[in-house]
């Protein structure tokens, strides 16, 4: 064995000398204090040593406590105060939350009424169009019977066939309902224009309230969060702040707009229906204004030819009771004829013989000359009554012409009652009821 002892130096605590501003002095840990002896001498402590090394101790055990109490009043400080920060922090977000949900349930409430009423005002104009369609398949019906009525009216005989007030009104009316029907076409082209639009206003709400249904779940499962709820963990990366979100500007501006779409086409559809009733009304109004003057028309027409067939008949009556006056003045004027040919052959006779006489005795004796005036006499009153009976025959003749032209325009008048009675009449009473016209 080694004859060495050694000493060790006084212990210094590092962490005290450092706080107090005392240099470390690093030196071997096990010098030599002196010469090494034999015996008993050995490397031991000195009494101030002991002593600086107790009182170092002390110290540090002191500056250790008052370290921990100081280290202890600022954490009981600091978690106090962070848990009456973090308790009043979570109570403004759960209050924050709980306006929030108002708001939301607001403007929700909002997009569903908006909703409710596109849904209806969609359904009445499905209504209406069903009834423009309804219209517009009811005024086939009367362009059937004005086109019908004027084909009927072309097969008019003779001088029946004019352009009266009946054929004007009918060509008005069918003019008419030319144009009405152009009319209800545009009209139900607006209508599927206005459907298509609130539905799209009606979709564009159904987003938003979808999209604020879910806000306001998830708005309202996180204000339900408390700290002993159990599903609660940590997402680090939830507090960082996304790209493209809105801020509360936007996101009531963004509601508001579509809002205020769906008020448009509200006001949009409100007008529609008004005119689209307005347009049925009108027509059909139009339609049975003008059905009534055609029919009106009519009345007068068939009256009017009532009354001239009447006049026809009472002319064609006198006719021929003027025809068999003069066929009996005829017979009677052939009969004179007949009656004056014996007394014409005597008197021929006579002045014949007399022709005969001899010599001296023909002579122009008033016999002669009475014969003779007999004879110019008959021959006269014969041609008379041969003139009388040319004129009687041509007067027969005019007469039957008359008849027949009175018979054929009777048969015309007759016609014509017949189609504009029988036929146009009767079947302008299947002319469509108002309630028809109007779509019901």
């Amino acid at each position: 064995m080694s004859s060495e002892v050694f000493v060790p130096r006084p212990y210094y605590d590092t962490r005290v000398l450092s706080q107090e501003g005392v240099p470390v002095k690093k030196s071997d840990p096990n010098p030599s204090s002196g010469s090494a002896t034999a015996g008993y001498r050995s490397a031991k402590y000195t009494p101030s040593e002991w002593f600086s090394n107790y009182h170092t101790i002390l110290q540090r055990a002191g500056s250790d406590n008052q370290a921990a109490r100081s280290i202890q009043r600022e954490s009981r400080t600091l978690y106090q105060h962070t848990e009456a920060d973090t308790s009043q922090t979570q109570a403004d977000g759960t209050r924050l939350l709980g306006e929030r949900l108002q708001e939301i349930h607001y403007w929700k409430s909002e997009l569903q009424r908006r909703i409710d009423q596109l849904q209806a005002d969609t359904e009445s104009l499905l209504a209406l169009k069903k009834r423009l369609e309804k219209a517009l398949d009811a005024t086939e019906t009367p362009y059937a019977i004005a086109t019908d009525n004027l084909n009927c009216r072309t097969r008019r005989l003779g001088p029946d066939l004019v352009r009266d007030s009946v054929e004007e009104e009918l060509i008005k009316e069918v003019d008419l309902i030319k144009s009405i029907q152009a009319l209800v076409k545009r009209t139900t082209a607006q209508v599927v224009t206005q459907i298509k639009m609130n539905r799209e206003a009606k979709q564009t709400l159904e987003m938003d309230w979808s999209d604020k249904y879910q806000a306001y779940n998830f708005d309202d499962h996180s204000g339900r969060c408390t700290n002993m709820s159990p599903d609660t963990q940590h997402h680090p990366s939830s507090a960082t702040v996304q790209d493209q979100v809105s801020n509360c500007t936007l996101w009531t501006t963004f509601t508001q707009n579509n809002l205020s779409k769906a008020l448009h086409e509200e006001q949009a559809t409100h007008s529609l229906r008004r005119l689209v009733e307005q347009v049925l009304k009108d027509t059909t109004e139009d339609l049975r204004v003008q059905c009534s003057r055609v029919d009106q028309a009519f009345s007068r027409r068939c009256g009017e030819l009532i009354e001239a067939k009447t006049q026809l008949e009472i002319k064609l009556a006198k006719v021929l009771e003027e025809i068999g006056a003069q066929e009996r003045n005829i017979v009677a004027l052939q009969q004179a004829i007949q009656n004056i040919e014996p007394p014409l052959r005597v008197a021929q006779s006579r002045l014949h013989l007399r022709s005969l006489r001899p010599n001296i005795e023909l002579c122009r004796d008033p016999p002669q000359l009475s014969l003779e005036g007999e004879v110019r006499q008959i021959d006269s009153s014969l041609a008379s009554l041969h003139q009388q009976l040319s004129e009687a025959r041509g007067s027969l003749s005019y007469l039957e012409e008359s008849r027949i032209t009175l018979e054929k325009d009777i048969n015309c008048k007759n016609h014509s009652l017949f189609i504009d009675r029988d036929k146009c009449m009767f079947h302008r009473k299947r002319y469509p009821t108002v309630s028809m016209l109007s779509g019901y």
